[in-house]
């Protein structure tokens, strides 16, 4: 019988994308943070495993500058799944993107990955109603995520797959917990674990964690995380473990 595929997961790794952005301005955790993630990611996953990488990966502009940062994903060990996120710049048309994608790495972006029976969907979120300053503009991006998520996890029952896991940049609700768009369709297709990223700092105290309807949430920012990927599930012949941290 097949080991289980464990599912780890890591966000907003911010590569420099040839940009001049070193993070430590951000604290000195963040200190040559590249290297030091690259190290983690080596200890703990293995060729079978497979890593989220919810969003903010690069800083590039373009697709030519992240060329780089690209080939450091396709370096590490396991199979790498990505979601855009609000500095992704470089994130162009995903025909495009994908065709630059390195063996091993791969994309969503209204559709699904599949992995031992079950599908990894996802989307790039965006502020949510109520936020401060939330605007007309806001308002139809919001509602054009929440369409893509859609999209995804109705990809996923097309094929007839259980979209068990879901990666988004945005958080997919407030601190309050309160329904949003996002965690009603994550609750209507019995999506078992959400993972997300994008808060840092200070931002990330009361964020939204833990069993909320039904449904599993997961900070994994890389410095929420401790800048190493972290265990979040195990998935074994269409069923999905939730793996809660220690």
């Amino acid at each position: 019988m097949d080991a289980a595929v464990r599912i780890f997961a890591i966000g907003d790794l911010h590569l420099p994308g040839g940009q001049e952005k070193p993070m430590d301005i951000f604290g000195g955790r963040w200190a040559d943070h590249p290297r030091r993630i690259a190290a983690n990611w080596r200890e703990r996953v293995g060729p079978g495993d497979v890593v989220l990488v919810p969003g903010d990966l690069s800083w590039a502009m373009t697709l030519e500058e992240a060329a780089e940062d690209l080939a450091y994903l396709g370096e590490l060990p396991g199979e790498t799944v990505l979601i855009r996120g609000n500095h992704d710049y470089w994130w162009s048309a995903i025909g495009k993107v994908r065709k630059a994608l390195p063996p091993g790495v791969r994309a969503i972006q209204n559709d699904y990955v599949a992995v031992d029976g079950v599908a990894v969907c996802g989307a790039r979120g965006w502020v949510l109603p109520g936020s401060e300053g939330f605007s007309e503009h806001d308002e139809k991006v919001y509602r054009r995520e929440v369409e893509r998520l859609r999209l995804s996890l109705e990809s996923a029952v097309k094929a007839g797959l259980a979209p068990a896991i879901v990666m988004m940049h945005y958080p997919p609700a407030p601190k309050s917990q309160a329904p949003t768009g996002f965690t009603q369709l994550l609750e209507a297709y019995g999506v078992k674990l959400c993972v997300y990223g994008h808060l840092h700092g200070d931002a990330q105290h009361g964020a939204l964690k833990g069993w909320v309807r039904g449904v599993y949430y997961r900070l994994v920012a890389c410095d929420a995380v401790g800048f190493a990927p972290v265990l979040v599930a195990q998935v074994e012949g269409g069923d999905v473990q939730v793996v809660e941290p220690a």
